[in-house]
């Protein structure tokens, strides 16, 4: 079985870039499946929605699911660039399904 996971790299008030793993539910082994895409350098939600509609295996389901907790992100990102790792928990138990990585 099969599970997508978003992983964010956090640069506070300079954006955020994403990327997408691809996980192995059975032996936990991941995949990534695309570059970083920056926001709000770049529209990095359309650039993500492009790449995923090209891997034809994802079902249109988790392509949606994935475009929308992408812009959850974005919108907290948006409310909230200066939080700092020290106040990482926050994303984190807003976003369990995700990886942060803060880049100070």
């Amino acid at each position: 079985m099969l599970h997508f996971r978003l992983k964010f790299l956090w640069f506070g008030t300079k954006g955020i870039a994403v990327s997408l793993d691809q996980v192995s539910l059975n032996s936990n082994k991941v995949l990534p499946l695309t570059e970083y895409f920056f926001w709000p350098r770049s529209d990095a939600w359309d650039e993500m929605r492009i790449c995923l509609k090209s891997k034809t295996w994802i079902s249109s389901n988790d392509l949606v699911f994935i475009l929308n907790q992408l812009t959850e992100v974005i919108n907290f990102w948006q409310e909230k660039n200066d939080l700092k790792a020290e106040n990482s928990a926050q994303i984190k138990e807003r976003f369990p399904n995700c990886d942060f990585v803060f880049c100070d």
